[in-house]
């Protein structure tokens, strides 16, 4: 996810802060969708390995196998590595059920088929909330965005609307079974430089450190073959929890740029 190899967190959002209220607790189930393996550990895997351990069910949607994310591993290898090492970070924040859509990594094109393919795991699913990484263009107004991840999280937000309306993609009920479905109260958007809400985390920390560190390969492939990953992983995150703790009380805390249903 970074765009620089071995580059910190950057400042969610220079100028006047914002007031961040507390994230929604009354839902029960989420699907977190982003483009590639280990999206989900550098933005929202605190805030995820707690509301597991609450009780709450939530589903992972890649759309890609992240083919193309480590420069010296050829595509065909890389995609079931990456794929291995995001089943294994999942598992770790409790989450059990991780979906590829096969999309091509690093040329995802949005569109109406990438917004299909989201309406039906959204209906499939039938998420309250749904999950997403930054789709602004940049990364707090420092570091240009990548196109997949803007494509795939505009596509989250339209695709919300898309899997409650009969009228749009009508095959997916017709061919597939897959009745339209309402239920999406909210999305959020993790890493957002326009934060509106905070979750904080305590006890997910731990977890969510052991879940980036199982991106080994990936994250060997980012900063060098030295790289400790366990380490790399504790400062980004424990960073990246603080900075978002500065903004909310005092308190590690994952932020998000939520908008309502």
């Amino acid at each position: 996810m970074p765009d620089e190899p071995g580059s910190p967190p950057v400042p969610l959002r220079t100028g006047e802060e914002l007031r961040l209220s507390p994230m929604p607790d009354n839902w029960q189930r989420a699907l977190a969708v982003v483009a590639h393996p280990d999206d989900l550990e550098y933005g929202a895997a605190a805030a995820i390995a707690e509301w597991t351990a609450a009780g709450r069910e939530i589903t992972y949607l890649l759309a890609t196998r992240g083919e193309a994310g480590i420069d010296g591993i050829a595509p065909e290898k890389c995609a079931a590595l990456r794929e291995a090492e995001q089943r294994a970070g999942a598992a770790l924040v409790g989450v059990d059920t991780v979906e590829f859509l096969g999309h091509p990594d690093g040329v995802i094109e949005g569109g109406t088929a990438l917004r299909r393919d989201l309406a039906a795991a959204i209906r499939r699913h039938r998420p309250e909330l749904l999950i997403t990484l930054n789709h602004h263009d940049t990364w707090g107004g420092v570091q240009w965005n990548s196109p997949d991840h803007r494509v795939v999280g505009r596509a989250v937000l339209d695709a919300a609307g898309d899997a409650g309306n009969r009228w749009t993609f009508p095959e997916l009920k017709d061919e597939q079974g897959l009745a339209p479905w309402t239920g999406v109260r909210w999305v959020a958007v993790a890493g957002s430089p326009y934060p509106t809400h905070a979750a904080e985390v305590g006890p997910g920390i731990e977890r969510a450190v052991a879940s980036l560190a199982a991106h080994e390969a990936y994250i060997k492939g980012l900063v060098g073959p030295e790289q400790d990953p366990v380490a790399y992983a504790r400062t980004f995150i424990e960073q990246m929890l603080r900075m978002g703790g500065e903004r909310y009380r005092g308190r590690p805390a994952t932020l998000f740029q939520v908008f309502p249903r």
